[in-house]
């Protein structure tokens, strides 16, 4: 919750539960954060302490202004407690004021939020796959066989004394301080309006109850608490998975956005469809304990920034991206409030995303080291295309080279010729042209050498040893182009961003990921790069819809292994097919979703192709008489191979 009238309100009902005027409890009575807490001397563990908050009813604290901090502190004092704590803090909040005062931040487990921007199941489906929307659906309809859902007003909680017996005694299973002093004070606080009870009953007993209220600017639903009676026949079917997607439902029908699951982590609350988690810290002020160096508001730049970059900072709103908002009151954006999502600029708060990013790759083969990077190292562009343009801008001045290595993208050329910087063409050699010509390019001291890598056209991979080579020898950036990387055997260079200062390697999600449509570009390299590219990039280029796509696919990423697996084994049984092909010259090794073929006759075949309705990437002005050939799906491979015969 994002107002101190909220947790203002909540601090009473911890009070209430306490059974004291003041919210003031040992740390160990909070019970949920052993983990947060298991380093601290047990003498801080049993000390009295105040609670600068709700907990354990609220979801997180905003981050207090010092005027609030010396109002605790005076509160401390006249109680004589010596400890004070500030729990659930969004590390993205501005917490200048609490290392001021000396509080020390104590990691917890992230807020996890379930954004529901349409259809439940629809989102689920694409979220968290169709086999475990088919168990959370499954769930439902075995305990709705048995249960039923009701949603009281707490205003009216009154009229429904067995809900409110019911609730105190599931709780008390679980902890002292969701007691019926709590209960009563949150009903005739400033929540009560907001809150309802959930109970979940069978025919004659309360399996489950708890509290969910609306967050206040009316877009979605806090889960506060919950407590159920495991050991009820009604509980078997997993009551609480139920639980949530009926929430879920509900929140939809009520026409609301989002739902706030509470704490946890990704692991456990993906599978729930959780796509947003904030990470938290409790922050305490206790005898002995010392607060670490404040960090810097702006990370500093890399020294192959160009000049220009190193003296502004990251554009307006994007430099507060990490920054949720789904639970505010958004004032500042002059946009139109009322035609729905679609005029709301999209979320700036993509660490999270590009966490699930590096941890998703870092399972495939051939991406050692991807682990060890943070969402730091990352920036999502607009397709790969943007990144070019972007590092381009960002670490060449006019007048500095740029190295290509034909044949290879053209857009490579074209950026740098549009940002006046001087291109010099090093081309592919060797039978596979695979080879770079290592001392042509050091020779030359570009300030950007962009190698494609597997290559597009051709599709094959360079010798690791000679890219090595330019990264420790040259003196300027290497950018390697990994579009088609998944779809290769050998290793990705994703894992060396870190070990080697001068190296930006590109991706896509385009690709092998199937998100063409999405728009979503990758630059990795050393954090320092991605803030010049930051200073330079435009601040919403990555649309909401293309970030709930990404984050769906990479949650649900077997499909995409599945479709590179059947690629391979389709461009393999196409290769052979080719090769052999009476039309074909040659074949060339491929470690990409294409191939690159040279033909006998390619005026005439490019025409039986035009005209059987087949289109297919015409390089032959790169390379005399060649085409590059997207692999499809069988059917268009046999209509390939059919106008192919067709020309000779």
């Amino acid at each position: 919750m994002r107002r101190s009238v909220d947790i203002d309100a909540l601090q009473q009902v911890l009070s209430a539960a306490l059974g004291s005027r003041e919210p003031v409890c040992s740390l160990a009575r909070l019970g949920r954060d052993a983990d947060a807490f298991a380093a601290l001397d047990p003498a801080v563990l049993e000390r009295p302490t105040l609670m600068g908050g709700g907990s354990p009813y609220h979801p997180t604290s905003p981050a207090p202004a010092s005027h609030t901090l010396d109002e605790l502190a005076r509160r401390a004092d006249e109680l004589n407690v010596a400890q004070i704590l500030v729990p659930n803090v969004r590390r993205s909040d501005d917490t200048g004021a609490l290392r001021a005062a000396g509080l020390v931040p104590l990691a917890t487990e992230s807020e996890c939020v379930v954004r529901l921007p349409g259809e439940v199941d629809e989102i689920l489906r694409a979220r968290i796959g169709a086999g475990r929307l088919h168990d959370l659906r499954r769930h439902h309809h075995a305990v709705s066989c048995d249960v039923t859902w009701e949603r009281i007003p707490l205003t009216e909680l009154d009229g429904s004394p067995w809900a409110k017996d019911a609730f105190v005694e599931l709780h008390r299973r679980r902890t002292e301080l969701c007691n019926a002093d709590a209960l009563a004070a949150l009903a005739h606080g400033a929540l009560a309006d907001r809150t309802e009870m959930l109970v979940c009953r069978s025919e004659k007993t309360v399996v489950q109850a708890g509290l969910i209220t609306t967050s206040h600017n009316g877009r979605g639903l806090y889960y506060l608490t919950q407590a159920i009676a495991h050991d009820d026949p009604a509980a078997r079917h997993d009551l609480h998975l139920a639980t949530v997607y009926e929430l879920y439902r509900h929140a939809r029908r009520s026409g609301l956005e989002w739902v706030h699951l509470g704490r946890g982590d990704a692991h456990h609350m993906r599978p729930l469809g959780a796509d947003l988690f904030v990470p938290l810290d409790h922050w305490l002020l206790a005898p002995g304990l010392v607060a670490p160096a404040a960090e810097g508001a702006e990370r500093a730049v890399s020294e192959f920034a160009a000049a220009p970059v190193t003296g502004v900072p990251v554009p307006g709103p994007a430099r507060f991206r990490q920054v949720p908002r789904f639970d505010t009151i958004d004032l500042s954006s002059n946009t139109s409030p009322f035609l729905g999502a679609a005029a709301e600029y999209p979320h700036l708060d993509t660490a999270e995303l590009a966490d699930t990013y590096l941890a998703t790759i870092s399972t495939l083969p051939g991406h050692a080291g991807v682990d060890a990077l943070s969402a730091d190292h990352l920036l999502f562009t607009s397709g790969a295309v943007d990144g070019v343009m972007l590092l381009l801008a960002a670490l060449a001045s006019p007048g500095e080279r740029v190295c290509v290595t034909p044949p290879t993208f053209p857009l490579y050329a074209h950026f740098a010729h549009l940002l006046r910087l001087p291109v010099v063409e090093v081309p592919l050699c060797g039978d596979d042209l695979s080879r770079l010509d290592t001392e042509r390019i050091l020779a030359a001291d570009p300030r950007v050498t962009i190698l494609c890598d597997p290559n597009n056209p051709v599709g094959t991979r360079l010798d690791p040893e000679q890219v090595h080579d330019l990264l420790v020898r040259g003196r300027g950036l290497v950018v390697i182009d990994e579009a088609y990387v998944e779809f290769s055997e050998k290793p990705s260079y994703a894992g060396l961003v870190e070990e080697h200062g001068n190296l930006i390697v590109l991706r896509t999600l385009s690709k092998a990921w199937g998100l063409a449509a999405a728009r979503c570009g990758i630059a990795l390299a050393r954090p320092g790069i991605v803030e010049a590219l930051r200073r330079v990039q435009v601040p919403f280029g990555f649309t909401n819809a293309s970030q709930h796509a990404v984050r769906d696919r990479l949650t649900n990423a077997r499909p995409v292994l599945d479709g590179i697996r059947r690629i391979r084994a389709e461009r393999d049984r196409m290769a052979s097919v080719l090769a052999e092909h009476p039309a074909v010259d040659r074949v060339f090794p491929s470690e990409t979703n294409f191939l690159f073929i040279r033909l006998h006759k390619h005026e005439r075949v490019m025409e039986r192709l035009r005209d059987a309705g087949i289109v297919v990437a015409d390089t032959g002005r790169a390379i005399p008489d060649t085409c590059r050939i997207t692999i499809g799906d069988q059917h268009a491979n046999t209509a390939l191979l059919d106008a192919l015969s067709s020309a000779v």
